[in-house]
């Protein structure tokens, strides 16, 4: 007997059963199918370039990787696990269409370890493109609903307690200021997910003369990962790209927490559209925030991915290690959860009413401007800061003792006297109203809306730096798409590939 895999003539037996399933990645390696046919014709077209391969062969092999795409996309090509694995499909494909004396040229001076990582990256830059523009639209929301609120007060917290009064619009801003370093972190990676493997081959290089740059021309990778045993090794591009999604996905889920306890009958801040809420299949009147609480699990998924892809990684040696193999999976997983809360976060905030009454009630309550009387002590009564921070902690604890509020303007009148204080009643107006006090923050970074307008302004123009990029990184790859079919093409109309720009 003799093993019938392309790599079997080493081998005198198949695989066990139970062992061809224990390898395969089928199930994973399905999302990469058009990238594994991208890098194949770009490593087909640099090996006749380079007169590895003849221009006939090349012909034979850019044609059936075509019919490859089609078959697929037609449902007419299904990866077979008993291939093992993607390449091998494609490649099993190739040689049954093109004959062994065509196909099996297509694997000269590659490896299956450089073609996994650079399906990989080509698959995984797509993906954090798409999770950026995400990103890009959840803020463009954030900063609408802040443009139609720059003076609508609520309340600011620290501890889960009433802080100060800051405006909804400062509130919607913090999340842009925040989501806009979790752009710059999946810009990071993608940087060094941007970079060419093939030609790697199994960890050492080739013999053969191959053009390693001209395959990330037409792969549009920025740049060519220069040493050969590191770039087999390596798998801190999706250790990169699990950071920049773990650290957004718990982004995400503190937005979700605040959706969460905002929408109560307690704080009754904001209601949640019917669309993004769900009911009770026993209390009729329920109206669960269940969109926000799923995101605030699945949080635990990626981070869970990114555990397990660190224990994956854990001690193992240079050169491919089938361990590798189970790199891929968590990325996969924490990418669709990323991409599909992000959608749902856009929903929610864009449809979600907004209690503007409700919002500035609570913000002018519980001592919430306590703050600023000392502030305003500090400034008129020339007294210290720490002299004015005991005064106002001792006239909250007495007024909360006999269950009065700010509001009670004769007797915090009568306690502040004690302290040989005196603020009139029209001035108690101004401190205590929570417009008035978030008017009158003046610090570069506050609350008050003049500042929060620049803010806007500011956080406007990095956002369009950032789709701009975006685009110009969406641009990149179609460019080199564009390249390689018009290349395939005049090799399929019969044209030397000496002939063609490269």
């Amino acid at each position: 007997m003799e093993s019938n895999k392309l790599w079997g003539g080493r081998f005198s037996k198949d695989f066990a059963i139970e062992v061809e399933d224990f390898l395969q990645s089928i199930e994973v390696d399905k999302h990469m199918v058009f990238e594994d046919i991208w890098g194949s014709q770009a490593h087909a077209i640099m090996l006749a370039k380079q007169r590895i391969i003849g221009n006939h062969d090349l012909e034979k092999i850019l044609y059936w990787l075509e019919k490859a795409r089609e078959d697929f996309v037609n449902g007419n090509l299904s990866l077979n696990a008993a291939n093992e694995d993607v390449h091998m499909n494609v490649e099993q494909y190739l040689i049954q269409g093109a004959g062994a004396e065509y196909g099996g040229k297509l694997h000269t001076a590659r490896s299956r370890n450089d073609q996994v990582l650079t399906d990989t990256k080509l698959y995984v830059r797509g993906r954090i493109l798409g999770v950026k523009r995400a990103l890009i639209d959840l803020e463009k929301v954030f900063l609408d609903l802040a443009g139609k609120n720059i003076e609508t007060p609520m309340p600011g917290f620290t501890h889960t307690q009433h802080a100060q009064p800051i405006t909804l619009a400062y509130w919607a801003t913090a999340y842009v200021s925040m989501f806009l370093r979790d752009t710059r972190r999946l810009d990071h990676a993608y940087d060094i997910v941007d970079t060419n493997p093939l030609g790697s081959c199994a960890l050492a290089g080739s013999s053969f003369p191959i053009d390693r740059r001209l395959t990330s021309k037409l792969m549009g990778f920025r740049d060519v990962h220069r040493h050969s045993l590191d770039a087999i090794s390596s798998r801190d591009f999706i250790g990169e790209t699990l950071f920049a999604l773990t650290t957004l996905m718990s982004n995400l889920s503190r937005l979700a927490e605040e959706i969460v306890y905002w929408s109560t009958y307690e704080f009754a801040m904001i209601e949640l559209d019917d669309s993004y809420s769900a009911g009770s299949s026993i209390m009729p009147q329920k109206k669960n925030p269940c969109v926000a609480e799923l995101t605030r699990a699945r949080t635990g998924r990626v981070y869970g991915a990114m555990m397990q892809f660190l224990t994956t990684m854990k001690g193992i040696p240079m050169g491919y290690n089938r361990d590798l193999q189970e790199d891929k999976p968590p990325l996969w997983e924490a990418l669709t959860i990323l991409e599909k809360s992000l959608s749902v976060a856009v929903g929610t905030i864009s449809t979600m009413r907004v209690n503007k009454d409700r919002m500035e009630e609570l913000s002018g309550s519980n001592f919430s401007a306590a703050t600023e009387l000392a502030n305003y002590l500090v400034r008129e009564q020339n007294l210290t800061f720490r002299e004015c921070h005991h005064i106002v902690g001792s006239l909250v604890g007495e007024l909360h003792r006999k269950d009065k509020t700010f509001m009670d303007f004769e007797e915090v009148e009568f306690l502040l006297s004690q302290f040989g204080v005196t603020v009139s009643w029209e001035e108690m107006k101004q401190i205590f109203d929570p417009c008035y006090n978030i008017r009158n923050f003046k610090s570069l970074g506050s609350t008050a809306p003049n500042e929060v307008l620049d803010i806007i302004e500011d956080f406007k123009g990095r956002l369009a730096k950032d789709l701009d990029k975006l685009e110009e990184q969406e641009w990149i790859i179609d460019q080199a798409k564009g390249h390689l079919n018009s290349v395939i093409s005049e090799v399929l109309s019969g044209k030397e590939i000496h002939d063609i720009n490269l």
